[in-house]
């Protein structure tokens, strides 16, 4: 299961717990190529569990390719309520912004739900987003071979699929103002957002998705809901402009509700998709379920200009959490794309994804992932999938 990074972070650059909190992790190898210094968030939930496996392994392939890593442990979410009675810590930001990237594991949980909305642990996420300008999330939706008849859908559709989904990330109706609560004429109480788009926010998105389409099938479709929204038909007028400037990628637009449908019926006519913030987050975790498991997919939030953002897909399972069962597959796919988009380091990020490799092909499924009667398969937990994985690397 291999990641290409496709030059998209120069073409950014050119156009755009498991420690206590404060606590800096050095590990020295022999000979030392660079210090890359990496703000770890574990977050909540599985989190912990995850981020461990993930830093133990990284460390060891960078020890392996003569790559130093330092690692800066800081709270989000719901630890850092908890702790702060803040979601997103001043000193969070400013340890984040000093180093070379964020890795972030996972963040909210059942305990947090019932906070007023500004203070819950999700308004940590979105803060580190729009504070580090994270604007371009790329999610790939890759089914491994070895997971094709772990998909709920039949491996004769998902077999060989490789999406690239380019979410458009702090802008949009989850940023958008007004937002609230209010009281309408009939004294009724009412909720409302805001879905708001400039032309610069999705140029510069539109542009991010046709660089990745031209170094790949050169196919991109964007997604919107044009004909009911008029935030979607700015979006869908200026994603065509910019589309001039590129005539070798075919150019396609669907509507979001049937892009859902297709995503599902022939998730192989896709290869490049954009889309907002709110479209995006939808499609890309029903496209992570195209492999079976929202625990296998990585995610990249990066803005050209500063650290970028890795973490994996899925949430913080708090119903799992402490229990040893979580897969951190996926967050050692999120390190993978750090050391090739923000650190350089390609080789590193080769062994990270060897060793999953490596897992899958060895049959080591964590529960998520495993199908009872699947023959050379085994059930085992995040640690068991940790060892493997390290092991790997002697």
């Amino acid at each position: 299961m291999a990641l290409a990074s496709r030059g998209l972070r120069a073409h950014l650059q050119h156009s755009a717990a498991a420690k206590a909190p404060g606590a800096v992790v050095v590990r020295r190898p022999v000979q030392c190529a660079a210090l890359h210094k990496i703000c770890v968030l574990p977050g909540d939930g599985i989190g912990p569990e995850i981020m461990d496996v993930c830093t133990r392994l990284l460390t060891a392939a960078g020890k392996k390719e003569g790559e130093q890593f330092e690692y800066h442990y800081e709270l989000i979410g719901g630890a850092a309520i908890d702790a702060t009675g803040m979601p997103l810590p001043d000193k969070t930001l400013v340890t984040a912004k000093a180093c070379n990237a964020v890795l972030l594991a996972a963040i909210g949980g059942y305990k947090w739900d019932s906070l007023p909305s500004n203070l819950r642990p999700e308004r940590g996420l979105l803060g580190i987003r729009a504070a580090l300008n994270a604007f371009a999330n790329l999610r790939p939706a890759i089914v491994p071979r070895q997971l094709a008849d772990s998909s709920p859908l039949k491996r004769e559709l998902v077999e060989g699929v490789d999406i690239l989904i380019v979410r458009e990330l702090v802008s949009g109706i989850y940023f958008g103002q007004p937002r609230g609560f209010g009281t309408n004429e009939k004294g009724e109480r009412i909720g409302y957002n805001t879905d708001v788009y400039s032309e610069p926010e999705v140029e510069r998105i539109a542009r991010v998705a046709f660089d990745a389409a031209r170094k790949r099938s050169k196919r991109l479709c964007s997604v919107d809901k044009s004909n009911v929204l008029e935030v979607s038909q700015l979006w869908k007028e200026v994603v065509i402009r910019v589309g001039l400037e590129y005539p070798d990628v075919e150019l396609s637009h669907m509507y979001i509700d049937n892009a859902a449908m297709q995503l599902l019926r022939n998730p192989r006519y896709f290869d490049v998709v954009v889309t907002s913030n709110l479209f995006g987050d939808i499609l890309s975790d029903e496209a992570s379920m195209l492999s079976g498991s929202l625990g296998m997919l990585p995610s990249a939030s990066i803005s050209g200009a500063g650290p970028g953002i890795y973490e994996p897909v899925h949430g913080s399972a708090p119903d799992i959490a402490g229990m040893d069962i979580a897969n951190p597959l996926g967050m050692v796919m999120s390190a993978a794309m750090m050391c090739k988009y923000d650190l350089n380091i390609p080789k590193v990020a080769e062994r990270l994804e060897a060793a999953v490799n490596a897992a899958l092909d060895a049959g080591y499924r964590t529960k998520d992932i495993y199908k009872e009667g699947q023959p050379g398969v085994k059930l085992v937990k995040c640690s068991d999938m940790g060892s493997f994985l390290m092991n790997t690397m002697a």
